[in-house]
């Protein structure tokens, strides 16, 4: 069980308020809190005209903050010493998840690279993986609008779950590189009613899920996690500006 705080026998999982630690039970306490607050997720993003960090940490806090008294902060605020792996992919160091989350806002706001590019600013968000739990949601919740403003949307409910986190994977080891734009063309639809993201964003097969695979590969002050991440981030070649 994915246990970065050292303490899930004493206070659940990843310190939840019912100190809950059956994995099938936090599951769906967790789908059920999506999907009461998606709503008001979008209602708030939609009264940003920019959305910023900021915002993508709100969004989390109103998807989530009723479970995980975190919710809303980043990991440089609750483990920010912890390197955090799935998969043998590393995510990026918790002191950089707000300059990735930024530099994919950013690109996906210029008005020109996310209809062009739109795995390059999913990958972006998934290597800042700034929180410890509901990433997938709050990333999937933020793009869903900012596709929506650049004029299409993502038929995600046609994706499939493996390939797409096949693809996802490959886009965070090296990013930029077309790999999960060229999965996601298939699935580039014209802009879907907001009256409908709600029905949308919930059909998607695979928002169920807590993050017991990720892995604590160990503390960033140990050389040796230090220099395996280092050697990760060099061979991705991706500048975070």
């Amino acid at each position: 069980m994915f246990d970065p705080f050292n303490d899930f026998e004493a206070r659940g999982y990843l310190r939840n308020i019912e100190g809950e630690k059956n994995p099938d039970i936090v599951k769906r306490l967790e789908h059920d809190l999506f999907a009461a607050n998606l709503s008001d997720a979008m209602v708030y993003l939609a009264s940003k005209p920019f959305i910023e960090y900021v915002d993508f940490l709100c969004v989390h806090k109103i998807l989530f903050g009723e479970f995980y008294p975190w919710a809303g902060q980043d990991r440089l605020q609750t483990t920010p010493n912890k390197a955090i792996s799935k998969a043998d992919t590393f995510f990026c160091h918790p002191k950089d998840s707000q300059r990735a989350v930024e530099q994919g806002l950013k690109l996906a706001q210029d008005g020109v690279t996310l209809k062009k590019s739109p795995g390059v600013v999913m990958g972006l968000f998934a290597y800042a993986h700034p929180f410890l739990d509901g990433n997938g949601r709050t990333m999937l919740v933020v793009h869903t609008v900012l596709c929506h403003r650049a004029g299409f949307s993502i038929h995600w409910a046609r994706t499939g779950k493996s390939d797409y986190l096949s693809a996802l994977g490959e886009e965070i080891e090296t990013p930029d590189k077309g790999i999960l734009d060229a999965y996601l063309k298939d699935f580039i639809a014209p802009p879907l009613d907001p009256a409908g993201w709600e029905v949308a964003i919930q059909a998607i097969r695979g928002l169920d899920g807590i993050a017991s695979s990720d892995i604590i590969e160990g503390e960033f002050s140990d050389p040796a996690i230090s220099q395996k991440y280092e050697q990760f981030d060099q061979r991705r070649g991706y500048e975070i500006k």
